[in-house]
């Protein structure tokens, strides 16, 4: 059997089990989707987010790339960003990284010429680990620099959601969402919680957005 038809005959035995214990499932899913929650993660395959959360469909709005990251500059993250927080009304906005992750082992590395498009996108990750050099480097072994740098990347990321004139609007005009940054162990299968920016969170002046001068 091929890899993708055991995908295939997994999800007719799947959606078939669905049906048999919730008939109107389907259904109901179909009608709209109102998540309280965007969920902002990792691609690794080892992370998936509904299943770590143990979350239904239709709870979570879910974007991933390489070391859960929110470029200003990348209209797929933005844009999945705006829908969710203008048109779903998300209440929640979550960055969960995660301890041991390729992409910010492959940051602490030299680039490889390559592969050029992850090296652009991995340098955000650089410039990140520049700013806390001296912090992580006095750290012992590289696992532990990894893991700190992780660390250090969800905090940032969480920090350049609150950047954003999307998010600084939808807390101006209705008092959402709350920005969290989470980090999952792939050795226990545990989040702990890193940082927690409410509604109003006071962000340095030179990130905030004023409002056009009146005519």
């Amino acid at each position: 059997m091929k890899p993708c038809e055991k995908l295939l005959i997994e999800n007719k035995a799947w959606a078939a089990e669905k049906i048999i214990q919730e008939p109107d499932f389907f259904k109901e899913l179909a009608e709209d989707q109102t998540p309280d929650f965007l969920w902002i993660g990792c691609s690794d395959s080892r992370v998936p987010a509904e299943i770590i959360v143990n979350a239904q469909p239709g709870e979570i709005f879910v974007h991933r790339n390489i070391a859960n990251q929110m470029i200003a500059t990348d209209f797929n993250s933005q844009s999945v960003l705006q829908y969710a927080v203008d048109v779903l009304k998300v209440r929640h906005v979550i960055v969960c990284g995660h301890y041991d992750c390729g992409g910010i082992k492959a940051a602490l590395a030299r680039q490889r010429s390559d592969l050029t498009l992850v090296n652009k996108w991995l340098i955000h990750i650089k410039d990140i680990y520049r700013l806390h050099q001296a912090e992580i480097e006095h750290l012992e072994t590289q696992s532990e620099r990894v893991n700190r740098l992780v660390e250090l990347n969800i905090i940032e990321q969480v920090q350049r959601l609150s950047h954003t004139a999307i998010i600084q609007n939808a807390w101006k005009r209705e008092q959402r969402p709350v920005i969290h940054g989470w980090v999952y162990g792939l050795n226990d299968g545990v989040i702990n919680q890193l940082i927690t920016l409410p509604p109003g969170t006071q962000i340095n002046s030179i990130y905030q957005f004023a409002d056009p001068p009146s005519e």
